[in-house]
C-alpha cells in the first residue's frame, strides 16, 4: 500500500530533518510508540543506523527494525524495514524550503506479511500515518517556536 502526505511548517528544512532523525525521542511524541532501540554504526553514526520501534495498539504489541539513512545535503531521510510484521516497508521524508517555511513530503510503501492480518492491518496502519505526520508537526512547533 502506497501513501503520500504533505505538510507546510514555518521551520527550516534542517530543523525538520534533525527532528525526524532524532529517533530516540519518538516515544515522547509519536502515538503508540512505546520504546526505541537504536544501533549506530561507528563509521557514520549520524547518517546510517538501525532503529527498532516498539509499538502498541491496545492489546497488540509489535516491534520492527528500520535501516535509516540520513542525507543532510539532500534534506532526506530514508527508512527500510529489515524485520517485523511487514513484507516490505520503505519510506522517505523530503524537506524542501520555500519562501514560507518548509514543505514536508512523506512517502511510504508497505505491506503486511501475514495474509490473515493484511486486510485489517494495512488500512489501519495507513490511517495511523496521518496521525504520525501531525505528531511531528506538533513536536516541531513545541521544539522550535
Amino acid at each position: 500500500m502506497r501513501k503520500s502526505f504533505e505538510r507546510m511548517v514555518p521551520h527550516s528544512a534542517a530543523q525538520m530533518l534533525a527532528l525526524v532523525a532524532d529517533v530516540e525521542t519518538y516515544p515522547d511524541f509519536i502515538p503508540h510508540c512505546e520504546h526505541m532501540e537504536v544501533r549506530r554504526s561507528f563509521d557514520a553514526p549520524d547518517t546510517r543506523f538501525d532503529a527498532r520501534m516498539h509499538i502498541r495498539f491496545g492489546p497488540i504489541a509489535q516491534a520492527y527494525t528500520s535501516r535509516i539513512e540520513v542525507d543532510r545535503a539532500a534534506c532526506t531521510l530514508r527508512a527500510r524495514a529489515v524485520d517485523g510484521p511487514f513484507s516490505h516497508l520503505d519510506s522517505i521524508w523530503r524537506f524542501t524550503e520555500t519562501g514560507q517555511g518548509t514543505k514536508i513530503r512523506f512517502d511510504i510503501d508497505f505491506g503486511i506479511a501475514n495474509p490473515l492480518l493484511r486486510t485489517v492491518a494495512e488500512p489501519a496502519f495507513a490511517a495511523k500515518q496521518e496521525e504520525i505526520i501531525d505528531a511531528f508537526v506538533a513536536e516541531a512547533q513545541r521544539r522550535y517556536e
